[in-house]
Protein backbone atom coordinates (compact mmCIF):
# COMPACT_ATOMS: atom_id res chain seq x y z
CA UNK A 1 0.00 0.00 0.00
CA UNK A 2 1.29 3.44 -0.82
CA UNK A 3 0.78 6.92 0.43
CA UNK A 4 -2.82 7.94 -0.24
CA UNK A 5 -3.88 11.59 -0.44
CA UNK A 6 -7.55 12.34 -0.93
CA UNK A 7 -8.67 15.84 -1.96
CA UNK A 8 -12.22 17.15 -1.95
CA UNK A 9 -13.35 20.55 -3.14
CA UNK A 10 -16.59 21.51 -1.43
CA UNK A 11 -16.58 25.20 -2.32
CA UNK A 12 -17.14 27.28 -5.44
CA UNK A 13 -15.58 30.66 -4.68
CA UNK A 14 -12.01 29.82 -5.80
CA UNK A 15 -11.00 27.33 -8.49
CA UNK A 16 -8.90 24.49 -7.01
CA UNK A 17 -6.74 21.98 -8.87
CA UNK A 18 -7.24 18.89 -6.70
CA UNK A 19 -4.59 16.89 -8.56
CA UNK A 20 -1.97 19.59 -7.99
CA UNK A 21 -2.67 19.77 -4.25
CA UNK A 22 -2.61 15.99 -3.87
CA UNK A 23 0.77 15.87 -5.63
CA UNK A 24 2.07 18.78 -3.55
CA UNK A 25 0.99 17.06 -0.31
CA UNK A 26 2.65 13.79 -1.42
CA UNK A 27 5.87 15.67 -2.14
CA UNK A 28 5.80 17.43 1.25
CA UNK A 29 5.12 14.15 3.05
CA UNK A 30 7.94 12.55 1.08
CA UNK A 31 10.26 15.32 2.28
CA UNK A 32 9.25 14.32 5.80
CA UNK A 33 10.08 10.64 5.08
CA UNK A 34 6.42 9.62 5.01
CA UNK A 35 6.16 7.79 1.73
CA UNK A 36 4.18 4.61 2.25
CA UNK A 37 1.22 3.13 4.08
CA UNK A 38 -0.27 6.42 5.23
CA UNK A 39 -3.40 8.40 4.41
CA UNK A 40 -4.14 12.12 4.37
CA UNK A 41 -7.38 13.89 3.50
CA UNK A 42 -7.50 17.50 2.30
CA UNK A 43 -10.79 19.36 2.07
CA UNK A 44 -11.31 22.75 0.49
CA UNK A 45 -14.42 24.31 2.02
CA UNK A 46 -16.41 27.54 1.99
CA UNK A 47 -16.39 30.16 4.75
CA UNK A 48 -19.63 28.95 6.27
CA UNK A 49 -18.24 25.44 6.70
CA UNK A 50 -14.89 26.51 8.14
CA UNK A 51 -16.64 28.97 10.47
CA UNK A 52 -18.78 26.14 11.83
CA UNK A 53 -15.76 23.88 12.28
CA UNK A 54 -13.74 26.67 13.89
CA UNK A 55 -16.50 27.42 16.37
CA UNK A 56 -17.32 23.77 17.13
CA UNK A 57 -13.81 22.38 17.49
CA UNK A 58 -11.63 25.38 18.34
CA UNK A 59 -14.10 27.55 20.24
CA UNK A 60 -13.30 30.55 18.04
CA UNK A 61 -15.88 32.73 16.33
CA UNK A 62 -15.66 33.42 12.61
CA UNK A 63 -13.82 31.87 9.70
CA UNK A 64 -10.20 30.76 9.71
CA UNK A 65 -7.87 29.73 6.91
CA UNK A 66 -6.85 26.19 7.93
CA UNK A 67 -7.76 23.55 10.50
CA UNK A 68 -6.15 20.19 11.14
CA UNK A 69 -7.83 17.14 12.58
CA UNK A 70 -5.41 14.33 13.46
CA UNK A 71 -6.98 10.89 13.47
CA UNK A 72 -4.33 8.84 15.26
CA UNK A 73 -4.17 9.16 19.04
CA UNK A 74 -0.38 9.29 18.83
CA UNK A 75 0.34 11.36 15.71
CA UNK A 76 3.54 10.94 13.80
CA UNK A 77 5.33 13.38 16.03
CA UNK A 78 8.20 15.41 14.67
CA UNK A 79 10.02 14.49 17.90
CA UNK A 80 12.51 11.73 17.07
CA UNK A 81 11.38 8.93 19.46
CA UNK A 82 7.74 9.04 18.37
CA UNK A 83 8.70 9.62 14.76
CA UNK A 84 10.91 6.52 14.80
CA UNK A 85 8.11 4.40 16.27
CA UNK A 86 5.66 5.64 13.66
CA UNK A 87 8.19 5.27 10.82
CA UNK A 88 8.81 1.65 11.82
CA UNK A 89 5.05 1.17 11.66
CA UNK A 90 5.10 2.46 8.09
CA UNK A 91 8.25 0.76 6.80
CA UNK A 92 8.56 -2.53 8.66
CA UNK A 93 6.90 -4.46 5.83
CA UNK A 94 4.05 -5.96 7.84
CA UNK A 95 0.59 -5.86 6.33
CA UNK A 96 -0.96 -3.44 8.79
CA UNK A 97 -3.55 -0.72 8.52
CA UNK A 98 -2.23 2.56 7.15
CA UNK A 99 -1.23 5.39 9.42
CA UNK A 100 -4.24 7.70 9.29
CA UNK A 101 -2.64 11.13 9.46
CA UNK A 102 -5.94 12.99 9.49
CA UNK A 103 -7.67 15.84 7.72
CA UNK A 104 -6.47 19.28 6.68
CA UNK A 105 -9.35 21.65 5.97
CA UNK A 106 -8.57 24.83 4.01
CA UNK A 107 -10.82 27.74 3.13
CA UNK A 108 -9.59 29.12 -0.22
CA UNK A 109 -11.55 32.39 0.05
CA UNK A 110 -9.87 33.21 3.39
CA UNK A 111 -6.53 32.10 1.92
CA UNK A 112 -7.09 34.42 -1.04
CA UNK A 113 -7.70 37.39 1.30
CA UNK A 114 -4.61 36.52 3.33
CA UNK A 115 -2.53 36.24 0.16
CA UNK A 116 -3.71 39.65 -1.01
CA UNK A 117 -2.91 41.22 2.36
CA UNK A 118 0.55 39.58 2.42
CA UNK A 119 1.34 40.34 -1.22
CA UNK A 120 1.79 36.71 -2.23
CA UNK A 121 -0.07 34.55 -4.71
CA UNK A 122 -3.14 32.57 -3.72
CA UNK A 123 -1.47 29.24 -4.53
CA UNK A 124 1.59 30.16 -2.47
CA UNK A 125 -0.69 30.93 0.46
CA UNK A 126 -2.60 27.66 0.04
CA UNK A 127 0.73 25.79 -0.12
CA UNK A 128 1.77 27.44 3.14
CA UNK A 129 -1.55 26.53 4.78
CA UNK A 130 -1.29 22.93 3.59
CA UNK A 131 2.24 22.57 4.96
CA UNK A 132 1.12 24.21 8.21
CA UNK A 133 -1.81 21.81 8.48
CA UNK A 134 0.32 18.76 7.74
CA UNK A 135 2.82 19.77 10.43
CA UNK A 136 -0.04 20.03 12.93
CA UNK A 137 -1.08 16.49 11.99
CA UNK A 138 2.47 15.39 12.71
CA UNK A 139 2.34 16.77 16.23
CA UNK A 140 3.86 20.22 15.83
CA UNK A 141 2.20 23.29 17.29
CA UNK A 142 2.78 26.97 17.95
CA UNK A 143 1.34 27.30 21.45
CA UNK A 144 4.44 29.03 22.79
CA UNK A 145 7.17 31.11 21.17
CA UNK A 146 9.76 28.33 21.12
CA UNK A 147 7.39 25.84 19.48
CA UNK A 148 6.22 28.50 17.04
CA UNK A 149 9.79 29.24 16.00
CA UNK A 150 10.54 25.55 15.40
CA UNK A 151 7.34 25.05 13.42
CA UNK A 152 7.84 28.19 11.33
CA UNK A 153 11.41 27.18 10.46
CA UNK A 154 10.19 23.73 9.37
CA UNK A 155 7.51 25.42 7.23
CA UNK A 156 10.09 27.71 5.61
CA UNK A 157 12.39 24.78 4.81
CA UNK A 158 9.59 22.72 3.29
CA UNK A 159 8.26 25.64 1.27
CA UNK A 160 11.75 26.49 -0.02
CA UNK A 161 12.31 22.84 -0.92
CA UNK A 162 9.14 22.91 -2.99
CA UNK A 163 9.83 26.35 -4.47
CA UNK A 164 6.96 28.21 -2.86
CA UNK A 165 7.22 31.98 -2.48
CA UNK A 166 7.00 32.91 1.19
CA UNK A 167 7.73 36.58 1.35
CA UNK A 168 6.24 39.69 -0.13
CA UNK A 169 7.81 40.56 -3.45
CA UNK A 170 10.23 43.46 -3.21
CA UNK A 171 9.74 46.47 -5.42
Amino acid sequence: MGLEVFVTDEQTSCPIDATHWAEFARAVLGSLAIEANAELAISFVDESTITGLNERFMGHAGPTDVLSFPIEDDPLSMNPPSRDRARSRIYDGRDIAPLMLGDVVICPSVAERNASAEGVGKNDEIAHLLVHGILHLLGMDHEDDADAEVMEEKERKLLRAHRVQQDKPTT
